[in-house]
């Protein structure tokens, strides 16, 4: 880690750095595994994301100690304590609610229904971050919705996916938005990546561990050694990796840009759920699934063409060309 990406340092407005675009794809690659190994582990998922978030919280301490030891930087302050809180309540519900809801419902669900974030995402853009998008882009908006409903509506009749398991993906949708929205704020006043991730992740328990009590309190231990490997694994690919480079990204990404680039991790997480778990979806459910992928990048790319700071106004964040 170079000392201008642990101070976080931001490319000039307008710019999106190659390195971030790549943090933002290893970023969606690591994500699109990770439903198919909760399922896999046989094992309760806010009981994974529980310890998920301890592991992690664990690892990026290490990161840190060590490189202010090497550095002699000081560690975070009261104040990026308090910027992170919003961001890490909402990411703890995110990662329990999430994994609740990957085992009660398909892979395919899951992933095409938290696909539609740039439908939130854009317009919360113009209304917080004075970004100007063509709002005749909701059109292909409206072609992504068509699709999820034929996603959700001709699955397999042998299917996993259950109706709570599907609005529990929307709880989850809603939730996502509000951390990604919220953790911009923070990454734009100044935040390092490295101070973000290793307060987000203790701050998160605030929310994990009421929700995983109430929902499976009774199972936290003992796990069988399947489950434990895959909470170690998500451990370092997500708690780690991914939302790593997810974080770096957004110093430099536009909100819309990862947007862009997601569209293709339903596809990824389908396979891996079919290789892993074998996990089918049905002939019928093809159509919808490109139509939400090809609605999506319309969406997104459309809404980007006038994208710009409204007359007169400051930005009030770096640019930033994912969601």
């Amino acid at each position: 880690m170079s000392a201008a990406h642990a101070s976080g340092a931001t490319a000039p407005a307008g710019t999106t750095r190659p390195l971030g675009l790549l943090a933002v794809v290893g970023a969606i690659v690591s994500f699109s595994i990770s439903y198919a190994l909760v399922k896999w582990a046989h094992t309760s998922g806010s009981v994974i994301a529980f310890w998920r978030m301890v592991g992690a919280a664990v690892l990026w301490w290490v990161v840190l100690v060590a490189w202010r030891a090497r550095t002699g930087a000081p560690y975070p302050t009261a104040a990026t304590w308090k910027r992170v809180l919003v961001p890490a309540i909402f990411f703890g519900a995110n990662i329990t609610l999430l994994f609740t809801a990957v085992t009660k419902t398909s892979v395919a669900h899951s992933e095409f229904i938290t696909s539609l974030s740039p439908l939130l995402l854009v317009p919360a853009g113009a209304l917080l971050f004075k970004e100007r998008p063509d709002w005749t882009a909701m059109r292909w908006g409206v072609l992504s919705l068509f699709g999820i409903v034929i996603v959700l509506f001709f699955g397999p009749a042998k299917g996993t996916a259950t109706v709570g398991g599907d609005l529990l993906m929307i709880v989850v949708l809603a939730v996502w938005v509000g951390y990604l929205l919220t953790s911009k704020q923070v990454r734009a006043a100044g935040v390092d990546t490295l101070d973000f991730m290793a307060c987000l992740m203790p701050l998160g328990l605030i929310t994990t561990v009421p929700i995983t009590l109430a929902i499976d309190g009774d199972e936290l231990w003992p796990i069988s050694g399947r489950g434990w490997f895959v909470i170690a694994v998500l451990t370092v690919l997500t708690g780690m990796v991914a939302h790593g480079l997810l974080a770096y990204a957004h110093r430099t990404v536009p909100l819309a840009t990862v947007g862009v680039l997601q569209v293709g991790q339903p596809a990824l997480s389908v396979t891996w759920a079919w290789l892993i778990v074998d996990e089918r979806i049905s002939i019928a459910q093809v159509p919808g699934m490109a139509l939400v992928i090809i609605g999506q990048a319309l969406f997104v790319v459309t809404s980007q063409r006038r994208i710009g700071p409204a007359a007169g106004t400051t930005p009030p964040m770096p640019d930033m060309s994912a969601h």
